[in-house]
């Protein structure tokens, strides 16, 4: 299937489940976590989009033709700029309750005004704060959805940011949004590791409870397994050993320190 314009890139990847790809080194090349996934989930009555991407084109046209005349609920795993800025589309959009006023705003984007890349121009033309979707709603820990023959339950899994969802479906899948991903991996402030590592314990006990689940994350390859959470697990805790092979990385605040799968950005 084409897209309206060759921004996006649409895979169709079982008959309920697409993922909608969109590049985020064309906006700054600082960003090398290429694809952004975007899933759209097709229940029989109802289907599922999470996450809305940059923004920079219009995605509801696009979603609009793949769910035909389904309801349509749109989720944003998190908070962070890759993901909601399209909300702006699409009348109503839920997150975790501890992020809705993040995204009940107009959305700063100004970090982006020295970016190398001319696509920058479109944030420019909006003065780099990218208008909110009007509805925003709330969800919590265990909600669930019911699609038409898929269900989906939301699990709060936070340390990427305090209200990062994952999503799991009563079909195989876990949808661990930025929660878990190879490529480069955003963390806090290592005093709030103990969190970070209790949300991949949360979905390691998920995945030995369930052992062939697929796991689709919000960045680069798709699917993975359980060995995802594992290594990123092991690799966090042993960020303490690496701590001395640091290096300040000033575009995102950040110390970076690095192993054999994962560049890590620490927040200072």
């Amino acid at each position: 299937m084409s897209s309206l314009n060759h921004h996006f890139k649409i895979s169709k990847l079982k008959d309920y489940l697409y993922v909608i790809m969109e590049n985020i080194s064309i906006i700054h090349p600082v960003y090398r976590n290429d694809p952004l996934n975007l899933y759209l989930l097709l229940g029989t009555h109802t289907a599922l989009l999470m996450d809305t991407g940059c923004g920079l084109y219009p995605l509801k046209p696009i979603v609009d033709e793949l769910i035909v005349d389904r309801k349509l609920l749109v989720f944003n795993t998190h908070y962070h700029w890759d993901h909601p800025l399209g909300n702006v589309e699409f009348g109503e959009v839920y997150i975790h309750e501890s992020e809705v006023e993040l995204v009940s705003k107009p959305y700063d984007v100004s970090y982006f005004k020295d970016s190398p890349n001319e696509i920058v121009k479109i944030y420019a033309e909006q003065d780099f704060l990218i208008p909110p979707a009007k509805i925003i709603k709330p969800l919590q820990d265990g909600n669930i959805f019911d699609l038409g023959e898929i269900e989906v339950k939301v699990i709060h899994c936070p340390g990427h940011s305090p209200g990062s969802i994952c999503l799991l479906t009563n079909r195989g899948e876990l949808f661990t949004s930025d929660v878990a991903y190879y490529g480069d991996i955003f963390l806090p402030n290592r005093d709030s590791f103990p969190l970070v590592l209790k949300s991949l314990s949360k979905l390691m006990k998920i995945c030995e409870e369930q052992p062939d689940l697929e796991l689709y994350p919000s960045h680069q390859i798709y699917p993975c397994d359980k060995n995802l959470l594992v290594d990123l697990y092991n690799g966090i805790r042993n960020i303490e050993n690496l701590w001395e092979s640091k290096k300040a990385f000033d575009f995102f605040e950040a110390w970076q320190v690095d192993d054999e799968k994962f560049r890590y950005y620490v927040a200072r």
